[in-house]
């Protein structure tokens, strides 16, 4: 059997000459009712997330990557024109500029800067508000998040039952990860959420594979068209697809099915190429492209790879670009340590970190359920070998910049974790439960800090800094908060500043100078420095940082220090 079948619990009657009691009858009411009950919790925990996805976008000035996508999707949109950020594809840019149009914000056309300079032109050069064209910028992405939930929870559902649905959404409604990466205007989640809709429809192609095995290949194409670091899920899910059809058709002869198989694998790849294509040509009708100066040259297999994909020109030189980066030495920072190059642990590391311990317990239980129990195990390749592959690719890549590289683990896994209550034993609902509920609560203590979280065997959002930095923690998003916070309390007084990011303090009313340009023997006052700048301090800068008092912090990712 291809999906296993549930039935629901006996609904509670009255014995023999003995009327129902009271729990009976109120039993009797909530199964009546059961689809509505369930229809109102999904629209409760979306309407959690929502909210604080909303909430954080809001407040939270640009990050470090977001002008760059919302400058490059005014460029689509204006001038149909690819020659900015060429390096990821343009799907999740047009996602994005979907909302940005709503903002209406100006910008000169024919800008000839790099693509950080042409952010910094859109948002603070050209008479525009940077707090209303980020929120339009954002909002396309938060609704993209909002959708994903839904998959989550209709994969989970078809899995092993309603409460397993509603358990995989409060996973992924209250995981912190998703929540900070989902309000922004970036392409992780959108990435990883089309890879999840992939295998969800190459799952559901095993009843219906005339229908879902399109779907399936469109959701990838279009996780493809958002970043090309989905391109290790390719043959994962084109294998997946193929499997699906066999299965859909037991009883053919082995070479009739094979036949099948292999035309179900070729539909995916046809499909998913023709959406990376589409979305360039989207952009560009005419598919106008000169390469930029100084692309990398890759040899090997890479070589290959972007010489023969039956891709656009710029998609492959983009990839060439990716390689570039991957041939970089970058700084990393694990627990408290600073070093060059990177640690194929560092993402693992960085997960246990930052997911809450509850959704850490649920991820091992639900997996090692989904593996053992036989009416499940069929299941077990769609859920966990895209996200094992993605983040073994993930490991051995040269950036220890972020769990965002890793965001597909906690939207898979939100699904796997849901097996445990599959086991229909009521130790395993109450533990599923109770779990579900300290992840709520830990969620819930970290509003409106989502990018700083970690869980509370690491001390909390607080003391993420000492462990991890750049996206995991401070990626300049608080340099309007930082703004209040010194109007408000030290009105007046001397702002020496070192900020890591893409706002300018000046627009947002912080006049301030930088320390490493002075003698330290000038600085004094306040010294207000980002987290990651901090973690990454050496010499004379370092020495300065060491020798103030920290008198305050900033959303857990900026620290003030009184210098005497």
């Amino acid at each position: 059997m291809d999906m296993p079948a549930f039935t629901t619990a006996p609904r509670p009657t009255a014995t023999a000459g003995r009327p129902a009691t009271r729990t009976a009858r109120f039993l009797e009411r909530l199964l009546r009712h059961r689809r509505s009950l369930v229809a109102l919790a999904v629209v409760a925990l979306l309407a959690e997330m929502a909210v604080a996805m909303v909430t954080t976008a809001v407040r939270q000035t640009p990050t470090i990557d977001e002008p760059v996508y919302v400058g490059t999707a005014v460029v689509y949109v204006r001038e149909h024109s690819l020659r900015f950020n060429p390096e990821h594809p343009p799907l999740g840019k047009l996602i994005i500029a979907s909302g940005e149009v709503f903002a209406h914000p100006h910008l000169a056309p024919g800008f000839k800067g790099d693509q950080g300079a042409l952010g910094q032109r859109l948002l603070y050069e050209s008479g525009n508000d940077p707090w209303r064209v980020m929120f339009w910028a954002r909002l396309p992405v938060i609704v993209l998040t909002l959708l994903f939930g839904l998959v989550v929870f209709a994969f989970a559902r078809e899995l092993a039952g309603s409460a397993a649905g509603l358990t995989a959404l409060a996973l992924y409604a209250f995981s912190p990860d998703l929540i900070a990466h989902g309000s922004l205007a970036t392409l992780d989640v959108p990435a990883a959420g089309f890879v999840l809709t992939s295998a969800w429809c190459a799952w559901r192609a095993r009843r219906r594979p005339r229908l879902y095995v399109p779907l399936a290949g469109a959701a990838l194409g279009a996780a493809l068209a958002t970043k090309m670091s989905t391109l290790p899920a390719v043959p994962v899910l084109l294998s997946l697809a193929a499997w699906s059809c066999v299965v859909a058709r037991p009883g053919r002869e082995r070479r009739e099915r094979l036949v099948r198989a292999m035309a179900a694998a070729v539909c995916v790849a046809v499909v998913a190429t023709a959406v990376v294509w589409a979305t360039y040509l989207a952009v560009d009708p005419r598919l106008r492209w000169t390469a930029p100066a100084g692309l990398p040259q890759v040899h090997g297999l890479r070589g290959l790879l972007t010489h023969w994909l039956p891709l656009p020109r710029p998609y492959r030189d983009g990839m060439r670009i990716q390689f570039g980066f991957e041939d970089q030495v970058w700084q990393g920072f694990l627990f408290g340590h600073l070093y060059s190059g990177s640690r194929w642990y560092y993402l693992p590391a960085a997960l246990l970190v930052k997911t809450p311990l509850g959704a850490l317990a649920l991820w091992v239980l639900g997996t090692a359920v989904l593996v053992r129990v036989p009416r499940l195990r069929s299941s077990a390749p769609y859920v966990l070998v895209p996200p094992l592959v993605l983040l073994a690719v993930a490991m051995g890549g040269a950036r220890d910049l972020g769990v965002r590289y890793a965001i597909f683990v906690p939207v898979f896994l939100a699904v796997a974790a849901s097996a445990l209550v599959a086991l229909r034993r009521r130790w395993a609902y109450v533990v599923t439960g109770v779990l579900v509920a300290f992840v709520a609560v830990s969620s819930l203590r970290t509003f409106p800090y989502y990018l700083p979280y970690s869980n509370e065997a690491f001390g909390g959002p607080a003391r993420t800094h000492l462990r991890l930095h750049d996206s995991n923690v401070d990626w300049g998003q608080d340099l309007g908060r930082l703004a209040d916070r010194l109007r408000t309390r030290y009105p007046g007084q001397h702002v020496w500043l070192v900020y890591k990011g893409s706002g300018v303090p000046s627009w947002y009313g912080i006049e301030a100078d930088d320390p490493r340009t002075v003698p330290a023997g000038r600085v004094h006052g306040l010294l207000v420095v980002s987290d990651s700048s901090i973690a990454k301090a050496r010499g004379a800068f370092a020495r300065l940082v060491h020798g103030s008092r920290a008198i305050d912090d900033v959303g857990h990712s900026i620290t003030i220090f009184r210098r005497p």
